[in-house]
């Protein structure tokens, strides 16, 4: 695309408002129908953002719209409902993992201190390969990159880092019974 000619800008300029239009008519003919559609399935402020999504999404692709509209516009509707069911359902998911498996800072009543003190004195690299392993559900694979090493070289320093946690309890265990 070259420059714009004076004589060409009131073409394009034309071109813009007609598209603006045909949106305007669009949204005057269909806002309550897709409103409508929505509210069925979702809340009012929900069905509020879906028709938002909507006709974004029609904007975008004004030039696709075909000539049933409202039917295009609901179909457009029910894919961004099902967008938001579909995220909503892995948000609860995360949240309902979040709870079940909470680290041990979140629930320090429940642990050990002799567990805490274990894991106060190992290094950072061991302490982090053991609570993404245990607290996080990462695989060896992903512990490695995480930590940026390769996956075997993972699977030395979970192995390592679990010699040496089970020493240090075995250690304290053996300092309370020296106490007792």
């Amino acid at each position: 695309m070259g420059v714009i000619e004076p004589a060409e800008a009131p073409q394009l300029s034309r071109g813009r408002d007609g598209r603006r239009r045909r949106f305007e008519q669009l949204y005057e003919a269909h806002a309550s129908a897709v409103f409508s559609y929505a509210r069925r399935r979702a809340s009012w402020a929900d069905a509020d953002e879906v028709v938002s999504e909507t006709f974004l999404i029609a904007w975008r692709r004004l030039d696709q719209v075909p000539s049933q509209e409202r039917a295009w516009l609901i179909g457009v509707a029910r894919k961004v409902l099902a967008n938001r069911n579909r995220s909503e359902a892995r948000q609860q998911r995360v949240r309902h993992r979040l709870v079940v498996a909470r680290p041990a800072d979140d629930r320090t009543e429940d642990v050990d201190a002799r567990v805490h003190s274990a894991l106060a004195q190992l290094s950072d690299t061991d302490r982090d390969a053991l609570t993404m392993l245990a607290w996080d559900g990462l695989s060896p694979a992903e512990i490695g990159a995480a930590l940026g090493c390769s996956r075997a070289a993972a699977y030395v320093r979970i192995h390592r880092a679990r010699r040496r946690f089970a020493a240090l309890l075995a250690a304290s265990t053996s300092h309370e019974g020296d106490q007792e």
